[in-house]
């Protein structure tokens, strides 16, 4: 890697979302290589390509999917709105209760559409949803992997740098579960709740943007 070259950028969505949640961010990531996985909730899932070297951008699940595949080529983590684990167990209370997950997965198989938009709307986003595309199957998957998912040991053994960002006011992540899985090294909005990438795209693409260029200047110097 050549001076001032920079590292490409793999994107992983949360659950009840898609690639285009990273649309706003991308457009203050100018000349930067961006590749994006989709799970395929409301329409073909897609694996993105693997840059030889990368740094793997997830927000929220995407962020424990990201901890939990990090492939030789990964050079950082950047993990918005994450966790290393959602779900409460007796060593992690301060998960979210898996009852609230197995409610969410009955009501699923009933009425998709009304789950889904619920909890877009928790999030502070659009609520509406386009029933001809949605994909019961991937978004039943989704949930059971935030219930049963836990990437603790993918966290405290990674082999590569990380940066966490998180909104104070995230009701979805608090700070109390965004404290339990990374500790103290969080850099907080002020104010953001748990979709800084569309409500924060500018903040979230500064940090991208200094966090990839001191790691792309490191592999140079390495």
């Amino acid at each position: 890697m050549t001076g001032g070259a920079r590292l490409p950028l793999v994107f992983l969505h949360g659950w009840g979302f898609d690639a285009s949640t990273w649309a706003p961010m991308r457009a203050h990531l100018d000349g930067w290589e961006v590749h994006a996985d989709d799970a395929g909730y409301f329409g073909p899932a897609v694996a993105a390509e693997r840059p030889a070297a990368y740094v793997a951008v997830g927000h929220s699940l995407g962020a424990m999917r990201g901890l939990e595949d990090e492939g030789g080529g990964c050079r950082g983590f950047v993990l918005i709105n994450g966790f290393a684990r959602f779900a409460a167990s007796g060593d992690f209370p301060a998960g979210v209760a898996p009852r609230v997950l197995d409610r969410m997965l009955a009501r699923l198989a009933a009425d998709p559409v009304a789950v889904v938009g619920e909890f877009r709307r928790r999030c502070g986003a659009d609520g509406a949803v386009d029933a001809a595309k949605l994909d019961e199957a991937a978004l039943a998957a989704g949930l059971r992997y935030l219930r049963e998912g836990d990437a603790r040991a993918a966290w405290a053994g990674r082999r590569v740098p990380a940066c966490v960002l998180a909104g104070d006011a995230d009701a979805v992540v608090t700070p109390a579960l965004t404290a339990a899985s990374f500790g103290d090294r969080v850099s907080w909005c002020a104010g953001g709740g748990h979709l800084l990438p569309l409500t924060h795209p500018e903040w979230c693409a500064g940090q991208v943007r200094a966090f990839a260029s001191e790691l792309a200047s490191a592999v140079d110097h390495a």
